[in-house]
């Protein structure tokens, strides 16, 4: 049998796993219990009502948090000429085209999101095997393929979030810092379910949204009752 730490104990006291608790609450909840010596990170997870085995029940998008995650994200970006210029400009870290899928081929990733100009395709898609299994290969769909590499970048860098549905149609992110106060995380959270929301596959019947929880980095999670964060059941 699996024993509870002390710490972790004395955080699942006053969380009733079976309640469903107002956005506001939880929030509050969360950040309560957040007592680990670094800045733990806040974490949603929403289990949808589809299945990803079936191409048209897909959930894939990006979620722009207005407060942003806390966390700096390196960049690099595959392009050529003036767009390659532009994306140093835009605060991209790592810009290169031919060389950069090079580096990047032989194992070197020294960058957490990649954007792509569409006429670099061809070449970056050479990168499946290293970038795919990481979940960083640019997509047109999460806005990762682009010409417009400056907007790109700085969503990248202000607080875009992409997300993709699992095996068990379980959707994460990260939705802020404990540290960023109940206001920014609420605004984030909501930013973050209405992202999903509007990634709703056509192919979808029934109930989309069946269930939502947040917790931070060391903690446990609570549970969200739906109707207080804009979650679509329908």
């Amino acid at each position: 049998m699996t024993q509870v730490g002390k710490r972790l104990k004395a955080a699942r006291e006053g969380v009733d796993t079976r309640k469903l608790y107002p956005l506001d609450e939880a929030v509050r909840m969360v950040r309560a219990r957040a007592k680990a010596k670094f800045d733990e990170t806040v974490e949603i997870a929403m289990n949808l009502g589809v299945d990803p085995k079936h191409a048209d029940q897909m959930v894939r998008g990006v979620a722009n948090l207005p407060n942003g995650t806390g966390r700096t994200l390196r960049v690099a970006v595959f392009a050529r000429g003036a767009k390659a210029d532009e994306a140093k400009a835009a605060g991209a870290d790592v810009v290169g085209a031919e060389e950069l899928v090079t580096i990047v081929n032989g194992g070197t990733i020294d960058f957490d999101r990649c954007i792509a100009t569409p006429d670099m395709m061809p070449l970056v898609g050479r990168l499946g095997k290293v970038l795919g299994p990481r979940g960083m290969m640019p997509n047109p769909k999460v806005g990762t393929v682009t010409m417009d590499v400056t907007a790109a970048v700085k969503a990248s860098k202000g607080g875009a979030v992409e997300f993709r549905v699992e095996k068990a149609g379980i959707v994460h992110g990260s939705v802020g810092k404990a540290s960023f106060g109940e206001d920014k995380l609420v605004q984030n959270i909501r930013a973050f379910v209405d992202a999903v929301n509007k990634a709703k596959p056509q192919g979808v019947k029934g109930t989309y949204v069946n269930r939502v929880a947040i917790s931070s980095t060391m903690g446990p999670g609570v549970k969200l009752d739906v109707s207080t964060i804009g979650a679509s059941g329908a």
